[in-house]
């Protein structure tokens, strides 16, 4: 193998790297005030500041944190429960497996058209239920999508990050129960006992990342909240894009002040999970 090799395929993961790099580099500096294509060279932090003051904003931020730590909050609940039942049943390798890395990799905008088919007023359940007389109309059938609770966002996210939950935590807590876990069995513990005092507590590592990753993904993410959110308030990030799209382009500011306190929330999280984890470890 030519020693060059390594190196050039790793170029197109560099090349990305770099312009990832480019591209959040170039908002924050626009987030300033900065786009000398629209005649605006000043650097200011005015756009911050009207934003901050901005009643819409403040709704939209509202929003995301509550889609983002309800669905996060849920989804790690029943992740676990789901990661233990597979534990503890042996189903930790073969189909289910795979059916659970299916469900990973299914796009966000699917699982949004399945809910809508599903969960509409002419969805599927609707029609049923008319079908069989329980409500006298489709419309009549509860508004569970586009609501300002959130619903169906929220469910949307909770589809999609139970199995990741499961996945990203599985190969632990089976590691865990195999070993400490039948230890403590073997020494009079009950299962639940053993579960709750010994798995449970050492597979909080990967369940506390997978909740990090969770939660910063549905705070940033845009798919959802724009497919089945409701008209008034936005999510942050679709409100950020409603701002970029303005067609007066000396707006484009205001839309990269949103995406970079998006950024700093973001960077937030994952700064006090690090601090969080990192005073555990010492203890």
């Amino acid at each position: 193998m030519n020693k060059k090799t390594p190196y050039i395929l790793i170029m197109p993961i560099v090349l990305l790297g770099v312009l990832f790099i480019f591209g959040v580099i170039n908002g924050i500096v626009q987030s300033f005030g900065y786009i000398p294509a629209f005649d605006l060279t000043d650097i200011t932090l005015d756009y911050y500041i009207e934003i901050l003051n901005s009643p819409t904003f403040l709704d939209s931020l509202k929003t995301s944190l509550q889609i983002s730590i309800i669905s996060s909050i849920l989804a790690v609940i029943l992740g676990t429960i789901l990661t233990a039942a597979l534990v503890y049943t042996g189903h930790t390798e073969g189909k289910i497996l795979q059916i659970i890395k299916l469900a990973i990799i299914i796009p966000h905008t699917i699982v949004a058209l399945f809910l809508i088919s599903i969960l509409s007023q002419n969805g599927l359940i609707a029609r049923l239920f008319y079908k069989l007389g329980w409500i006298s109309s489709q419309g009549d059938f509860p508004l569970l999508l586009y609501t300002k609770n959130n619903f169906g966002i929220i469910l949307g996210y909770i589809w999609k990050e139970i199995p990741f939950v499961a996945y990203f935590s599985l190969a632990l807590m089976s590691s865990i129960n195999k070993t400490l876990g039948e230890a403590s069995e073997n020494l009079g513990a009950s299962k639940l006992k053993s579960f709750f005092y010994i798995t449970l507590p050492l597979s909080m590592p990967a369940i506390g990342k997978a909740f990090l990753i969770i939660l910063t993904f549905s705070f940033g993410a845009y798919d959802l909240p724009f497919l089945l959110g409701a008209t008034m308030p936005k999510a942050l990030p679709v409100q950020a894009h409603i701002e970029y799209i303005h067609p007066d382009l000396r707006h484009r500011p205001y839309a990269m002040a949103m995406n970079g306190l998006i950024l700093i929330i973001t960077w937030t999280m994952a700064g006090m999970y690090y601090l969080i984890t990192t005073k555990k470890n010492k203890r």
